[in-house]
């Protein structure tokens, strides 16, 4: 990213020629790098011989959804891998099956990648960069640079949906707060997968909040009412919906779902295995146990605490990019299950914190520049994999101190990241708390407009003073 947005300009003179061709040509020099790291991805995809095999449950969920099969009966792939989600996505995967195997895993790869540049796009727009070079230029450089993230390499490997998500509940809290579509992202995403319901549970918090704070300040019920309740509840409405949908076309599964399968946590698979990156997987590996019980949801039920409340006053602070992605942290933390494809959020993560560096200089931007260096080796070096693991073996239960601390990485990155937001929280704030989620300003004709440093000087979006008119199969 240093790369992109340089401190002081670089003059033609001494320079390298090819600095200049990229100076004068930005976007085709971006494109270039940007197809040779998917081409290469795509290889080296090809040669670990992916078996793609969350799209084989998909594809077999839509099969039986369309021939009437029970969905929670059902097993897939030579793992026998059960349907864990909604039934709602089932409906959603019903296309995959009018394609042959090779095309739908040729489809769903390409899909991923496109859907990758997506989340890049929309994860600098969160945060308001870049200011100096043309956003396509920097959304194709840092998609080339992020594919080899290992949760990103994961889902590819998996054919899983979690870039999908991502990009869903991105695109709604990019929207300006007064977007009458805002909280149909939310909405949809979590009639897929439920985690990404706790995005409009941080977004009614704040709302309440601010709700609260409008009427001891005297004001009625009517201005009471605000852009993030009206969120959360679209949201809310949006999920209601799916639900209501799956339960027309497929009344059994949902009936079964909704009163049975949506408890059974340990029907995804096994909490302390590496590839689960939550608390609970962690905690199970700490204390050698198949199911850590109590313990698991005391911690949980206090990371969930913090990191809604961290969420919810970095919105209030008008903060918007720390406050999305330390939801998405407190998410991936407190849900029983949560593979190391879930965290496909370190890319908007890396970029939070990237733009964070840039932000500062002298000694601080040092320091953010080493956070982002090691929480980006740390999503690329595939750490986790270091330790011994097979599935059913149980090899996990068995972790000294150092394998321990290797299959705990992510869940370590999410809680420094709360880290951070709690820190940050506790500065003053320069121009005062935010008094009002206002509609952003119209996008004007400039690279990532609506957007502009907030209340602290963050890089979150402006909001005026006054207003101008959030497991795996």
């Amino acid at each position: 990213m240093t790369a992109l947005e340089p401190d002081q300009p670089i003059h033609p003179r001494g320079s390298h020629p090819r600095a200049g061709v990229i100076r004068r040509h930005p976007v085709r020099a971006a494109a270039l790098a940007c197809l040779v790291s998917f081409a290469a991805f795509w290889v080296a995809q090809r040669l670990a011989h992916v078996s793609m095999v969350d799209l084989m449950v998909y594809r077999a969920e839509g099969e039986t959804a369309r021939d009437g099969g029970a969905l929670y009966d059902m097993v897939a792939t030579s793992a026998r891998l059960p349907n864990t989600y909604p039934p709602f996505a089932a409906l959603l995967f019903v296309p995959l099956t009018f394609f042959g195997v090779p095309v739908m895993r040729t489809l769903a790869t390409a899909g991923n990648l496109v859907l990758l540049v997506a989340v890049v796009h929309l994860s600098l727009r969160l945060v308001g960069r870049p200011r100096r070079v043309p956003p396509l230029a920097a959304t194709l450089a840092l998609s080339a640079l992020l594919v080899w993230c290992e949760p990103v390499w994961t889902t590819l490997r998996y054919g899983q949906i979690n870039l999908l998500l991502a990009v869903l509940v991105l695109w709604d809290l990019t929207r300006r707060d007064g977007n009458r579509w805002a909280g149909i992202g939310i909405g949809i995403a979590a009639g897929i997968k439920l985690t990404p319901a706790l995005f409009a549970v941080f977004l009614a918090l704040a709302g309440a909040a601010h709700a609260a704070r409008r009427l001891r300040s005297g004001a009625g019920w009517r201005a009471a009412w605000n852009p993030w309740l009206r969120q959360a509840a679209v949201a809310t409405g949006t999920f209601g919906a799916t639900a209501l949908l799956s339960a027309v076309a497929l009344p059994r599964d949902s009936h079964r779902f909704w009163t049975e399968i949506v408890f059974a946590a340990d029907r995804v698979g096994e909490v302390e295995i590496t590839a689960n990156q939550s608390l609970r997987g962690t905690l199970a590996r700490l204390l050698h146990t198949h199911d850590p019980g109590a313990a698991w949801l005391v911690l949980a039920g206090l990371a969930a605490v913090a990191g809604l409340a961290l969420a919810a006053g970095a919105l209030l602070r008008g903060e918007r990019a720390w406050a999305t992605l330390t939801c998405a942290a407190t998410a991936l933390l407190i849900s029983p299950i949560s593979w190391s494809h879930h965290w496909v959020w370190s890319v908007p993560m890396l970029i939070l914190l990237g733009s964070e560096a840039l932000r500062h200089s002298g000694t601080a931007a040092h320091r953010w520049w080493a956070v982002t260096g090691a929480t980006g080796l740390l999503f690329c070096s595939f750490a986790l994999w270091w330790v011994p693991h097979r599935w059913h073996q149980h090899e996990e239960l068995h972790q000294n101190a150092g394998q321990m601390l290797l299959s705990a990485v992510y869940p370590l990155a999410g809680l420094t990241l709360l880290v951070l937001a709690a820190a940050r929280l506790r500065r003053p704030v320069a121009a005062g708390p935010i008094s009002e989620p206002a509609p952003r300003p119209e996008p004007r004709p400039e690279p990532m407009a609506g957007t502009s440093p907030g209340p602290t000087g963050s890089s979150g979006p402006s909001t005026p003073s006054t207003p101008s008119g959030p497991p795996r199969p």
